[in-house]
């Protein structure tokens, strides 16, 4: 539900911390490009039906309000519920650490302070351990 209330980004939100926009969309672009490329991920990068740049724009999205900044996801297809548009698809250890391998060499290329990259890599982890949806 939208309440009509513009979100304006805090000033010391990790998305702000991180640059806004721009970077946090070449982050997503990379973490997508990995997914791609590197072979140890194949199996989760097969589980995606939809086109790379799409789950790029919808994380993205996401990832800009879940770091404090505009609420994009949300604006756009309504309350996240990551647990449940996720349940479809077996999530386990593996695609879980295949994701984060993916997320954590985006973030390595990225001109951040290491802080920063700590706190984000921390907060996609907790995340993605809330998908699993499979006990291995």
């Amino acid at each position: 539900m939208t309440t009509g209330i513009k979100t304006i980004p805090c000033a010391d939100s990790l998305y702000e911390q991180i640059g806004g926009e721009q970077p946090l969309r070449d982050f997503v672009i990379r973490l997508y490009e990995y997914m791609d490329s590197l072979l140890e991920v194949k199996p989760v990068r097969d589980m995606h039906s939809h086109s790379m740049e799409e789950a790029g724009e919808r994380l993205f999205r996401f990832m800009s309000g879940w770091l404090g900044g505009p609420p994009l996801y949300q604006q756009t297809y309504g309350p996240p519920r990551l647990r449940r548009r996720h349940m479809h698809i077996p999530i386990g250890n593996a695609e879980r650490d295949q994701w984060l391998l993916c997320a954590q060499k985006s973030i390595d290329d990225m001109d951040w302070p290491d802080a920063d990259k700590n706190a984000l890599m921390f907060r996609l982890q907790e995340m993605a351990n809330h998908l699993r949806n499979q006990s291995a």
